[in-house]
């Protein structure tokens, strides 16, 4: 079976001026670049990813590009555009012509304003991505999902995609409000949510079972055609690696048929992303 993992992350340490992450997480301070992750893909037979943003500026995207120009397992671009800018629709619509470039992600998590998504003066920007053919990766925590569903709502053209499931709070094991949110956005057809990240969320010592009532709600809501998986590495290499991250999933979604694993595991994210 050949992967597509649809949510990993290069970056140069130089460029980001000390943003995160910090010295003190060694594990992923250092520079990541496509001769680090090839290895991996090649080992797990992993056709193509999808290369994230992690900066919030447009001199990061441009990055990414050149990246992906320059090595074909990088199927497509999630960058970043100042998306409530009075200029916002002339940035996208410049950056938009590099074909790679698939969709765009403000960095929720890290904003002040939990209902900055909420905001009716996004529209422009939400329309010029449509134009484009781009679509919304949802960087977000369980406290945002109110403000994404309004969001979602008001753009029911837009497809979204949640990124690591909206980072419950696995390590405590706390499962509302979060369950009932990503429901009821689950229910909104343009929504998808990405099989990821959820192992940075649950801590030291997890295992399969700590992950369980949370994939499985999350396979329960969105079914295995909404559904994406990514490694989120290098961020991965806080909490696993890439083949014990693989390994659970695979453990994690063993009752599904092969058409379904097919889906989760590359499927549905060249659809959504639009990878030949």
């Amino acid at each position: 079976m050949m992967l597509v993992d649809a949510h990993q992350h290069f970056w140069r340490l130089a460029d980001r001026n000390g943003a995160w992450p910090p010295p003190d997480l060694a594990a992923i301070y250092r520079d990541f670049f496509p001769a680090d992750l090839a290895p991996l893909l090649a080992q797990h037979r992993v056709a193509k990813t999808v290369l994230v943003q992690s900066m919030p500026n447009e001199d990061d995207t441009r990055f990414m590009l050149g990246l992906a120009r320059a090595h074909t397992f990088i199927g497509g671009v999630v960058g970043w555009v100042d998306l409530k800018a009075p200029d916002a629709p002339a940035r996208i619509a410049a950056l938009a012509g590099d074909s790679l470039l698939k969709g765009l992600r403000p960095m929720l998590q890290d904003l002040e304003d939990d209902n900055w998504i909420a905001d009716a003066a996004l529209a422009p920007a939400v329309d010029a991505m449509l134009r484009h053919g781009l679509s919304f990766d949802a960087l977000v925590l369980p406290r945002h999902l109110p403000a994404l569903h309004a969001f979602a709502v008001r753009h029911p053209d837009l497809p979204i995609v949640i990124d690591h499931g909206a980072k419950p709070l696995v390590a405590e094991g706390t499962l509302e409000p979060w369950r009932t949110d990503i429901a009821r956005l689950a229910a909104l057809p343009q929504v998808s949510c990405k099989l990821s990240g959820l192992v940075t969320e649950a801590g030291a010592g997890w295992d399969v079972d700590r992950l369980r009532p949370y994939v499985d709600h999350l396979l329960d809501c969105f079914g295995p055609r909404r559904l994406i998986w990514g490694s989120d590495w290098p961020v991965l290499n806080l909490a696993a690696d890439y083949a014990r991250w693989l390994g659970a999933c695979a453990s994690l979604l063993e009752g599904l048929s092969g058409a379904d694993r097919l889906a989760v595991f590359g499927l549905n994210a060249l659809r959504f992303y639009r990878i030949d």
